[in-house]
């Protein structure tokens, strides 16, 4: 800023301060609701059907950041007129980088040493994504894509909120600097323009959010425009804090408020909450009132608890304890061999506190003393590029180490291909086969057993019968050139891809023109949806599994093919149209519209009833964490295999060109559902068979047809 301006800056600010004792320096209220922010995170984590809305502790965070970044900013831009950046930066990255990157280092070891090769790829990309603070822009995009999203999580996940804040250390000093230059060429007060300025980037922050968790988009959740608000509040809060004078009693009520309107959100909150939105209101101005209510600097009835030693500690550690936490509970169950339960994930605890305590000493604190006497700043940023190399080369290495792994898989699963004892075919030679649910041949399940990949004869997803902006559709060409070639379709949801690969299979042997049409989530059935699981459906997500599912129904109809396949994860995808009636009533309507549609059209419809549930029965890593005995997945077959909708709607068809082909028995005997039978692993993730399991079954899904 020109010398000029700066003191015409300097003038404009010049002004009486108000009466009241603005607090400076350390506040032990601040401290507490650190160590209550990472507190509902941590046992959010660790016990997430108990504290179920533990997560608003990362809006708190968000709070406290714009709160105390936004009070150090304006302190120098008012008295100065300028910005240190080089040096505010500088103490950012000697802040928190060096414990980051101590635990994103440690993670990914850890990963490669005691998790399933599976998940190294996935590791190491989020691992890069975290160490390059972009780690919530990953999770966005996966968010969105639905064979992603019923992925493990890796053990940086939790960095989502870290690269969000980092993007807004960089960019908030910016604006404010902006604000402020703007401010002396308008010749108006720089702290109004300022504020001014901070309320309009936070009322557009909160409409978007508002807007993005109404309709139901996921993937919002971990976008740094729909957060910016919750950093302004805190940030207006400090620009407004000489000027807040509550009384004694008014500064307490307000601070017990804030403290209870926390302890609401965490407990009230869940899962199906549309968050952030509106809902984070709650958390957010809680925060707020907590620190507002501190900030006149009197005597504040809390303190008797949020003083307390304990509670201070906790807050001192909180940083290091939130990156340490999530590691330790994602390699947890791997390194026991067993899930976690309160004895087990009370020991966790026990290792994260003192873990943090540590990292909070020796890396912490010594890499904010980090401080070259010539050039700091450069040398502070080239210190972070080389750790950022060293962790990016680490990446490189593990997803390398991952496909050899995986070729080594393949060649296993090769090398069994024609024994009468392998996969499902087991369960039809009892006598011969022995201990069909014994030990699986390949007991991690990585790419090589992706359900959802698509063979070199087909085309990439066309835009035709669209669902919203998703592409939907693909045409696989197996006929070799025959003119008379067979029209094939296979429609429905993720559950009607995952029996793609034996009609590949088939198409190849039959000289087929195989055509496919998924959507995610959407059962192909005249029916209203209402959600999946106990979430409730978007509009968004209501209307493109109407128009996708009516237009893929007048599109088969319309092609006349030979076979109709579908399928669909009716148990779990709710459909409501408002008359009451039962899911089986209202399914067995609305797939029946469709049916009647492609048999009155001459096909022969193939309804490939929904093998039995996994994770909604059993641990998601069941079989890797009993490798040597997973017969002990085992679940009871009325458990794991109740009445299917769709089954249920085929039963109730008369119509001679329906056939229903059920495999439950080559997944369960008489009483119980396996996880792996005849040496493979039945599914390839929470709700997916493993392609390998899938393609196994194309013989009996071939002879089924007669």
């Amino acid at each position: 800023m020109p010398l000029g301006q700066r003191a015409e800056f300097h003038q404009r600010e010049r002004r009486p301060q108000p009466a009241s004792r603005p607090k400076s320096g350390f506040r032990a209220d601040i401290q507490a609701l650190r160590a209550i922010a990472v507190g509902m995170v941590v046992l959010g984590h660790v016990w997430p059907n108990k504290l179920t809305g533990g997560y608003v502790g990362v809006d708190v965070f968000f709070v406290i950041s714009g709160f105390l970044i936004t009070s150090h900013l304006s302190k120098e831009i008012f008295a100065t007129g300028k910005l240190r950046l080089a040096a505010f930066y500088s103490r950012r990255i000697r802040r928190l980088l060096p414990a980051a990157f101590v635990v994103l280092v440690v993670s990914l070891i850890a990963a490669v040493m005691i998790l399933p090769f599976s998940r190294w790829t996935d590791t190491a990309q989020q691992v890069l994504a975290s160490a390059l603070y972009a780690e919530n822009w990953v999770l966005a995009a996966n968010a969105v894509d639905y064979s992603a999203s019923t992925e493990s999580a890796t053990v940086a996940q939790h960095y989502w909120s870290l690269s969000v804040e980092e993007q807004f250390y960089l960019l908030w000093p910016l604006l404010m600097v902006g604000l402020a230059t703007a401010a002396v060429r308008l010749r108006a007060r720089p702290r109004v323009i300022v504020a001014a300025g901070i309320a309009v980037a936070a009322a557009g922050s909160f409409a978007l959010s508002a807007y993005l968790a109404d309709a139901g988009r996921h993937e919002a959740y971990f976008y740094t425009q729909v957060r910016l608000w919750e950093f302004g509040v805190g940030a207006g809060l400090a620009l407004m804090v000489n000027r807040l004078k509550f009384p004694p009693v008014a500064a307490n009520v307000l601070a017990l408020l804030g403290f209870g309107g926390l302890i609401a959100s965490a407990v009230l909150y869940n899962a199906g909450t549309p968050f952030p939105g509106t809902a984070a209101l709650l958390p957010v101005v809680a925060t707020a009132m907590v620190i507002a209510g501190g900030t006149p600097g009197h005597f504040m009835w809390h303190s008797r608890v949020t003083s307390l030693p304990p509670v201070q500690f906790l807050g001192n550690i909180s940083y290091s304890l939130y990156l340490w936490h999530w590691p330790l509970i994602v390699v947890g169950p791997f390194l026991i061999d067993a899930e976690l339960h309160t004895p087990e994930k009370l020991i966790l605890l026990a290792i994260a506190v003192p873990l943090a305590w540590a990292t909070k000493v020796w890396v912490e604190d010594k890499g904010l003393k980090f401080r070259p006497k010539s050039r700091p700043a450069v040398k502070t940023v080239v210190a972070m590029v080389l750790g950022m190399a060293v962790i990016a080369a680490g990446c490189a290495g593990v997803s390398l180490g991952q496909q050899a792994r995986v070729a080594e898989a393949e060649q296993i699963m090769l090398n069994q291909k024609t024994s009468i004892c392998y996969g499902p075919r087991a369960m039809d030679h009892p006598a011969k086969c022995g201990d069909r649910f014994g030990p699986a041949f390949v007991s991690t399940m990585s790419e090589a057993n992706a359900y959802h990949k698509t063979a070199s004869e087909c085309t990439d997803n066309l835009d035709i019968l669209m669902a919203g902006d998703k592409r939907t559709t693909r045409f696989c060409d197996f006929s070799g050139g025959a003119p008379d070639a067979p029209t094939v379709w296979l429609v429905g949801d993720s559950h009607a891809q995952q029996w793609q690969a034996p009609l590949f299979d088939m198409a190849k042997k039959n000289k087929w023109l195989l055509k496919i049409s998924f959507l995610g989530g959407c059962p192909p059935a005249a029916v209203t949806y209402a959600g999946f699981y106990a979430s409730v459906a978007d509009q968004g997500s209501v209307n493109n599994c109407r128009s996708w599912g009516q237009a893929v129904s007048e599109a088969v109809a319309a092609d006349k093919p030979a076979y109709v396949f579908t399928s669909a994860f009716a148990r779990r995808e709710r459909v409501d149209d408002g008359s009451g009636r039962s899911q089986n009533e209202q399914y067995a309507e609305g797939f029946g519209k469709y049916w009647k549609a492609w048999t009155s059209a001459g096909s022969t419809v193939v309804v490939l009833a929904d093998p039995p549930y996994n994770v909604d029965v059993r641990p998601a890593d069941c079989p890797l964490l009993n490798v040597e005995d997973p017969a002990r997945c085992a679940v009871d077959r009325s458990a794991a295999a109740p009445l299917d909708p769709m089954v249920y709607a085929a039963h109730a068809n008369k119509d001679p060109r329906l056939k229903l082909v059920d495999l439950t028995d080559y997944f369960c005997d008489s009483g119980r559902c396996y996880s792996v039978v005849g040496g493979v692993v039945v599914y390839f993730d929470v709700n997916h068979l493993n392609v390998e399991f899938s393609r196994l079954l194309g013989p009996m899904i071939e002879a089924r047809l007669g």
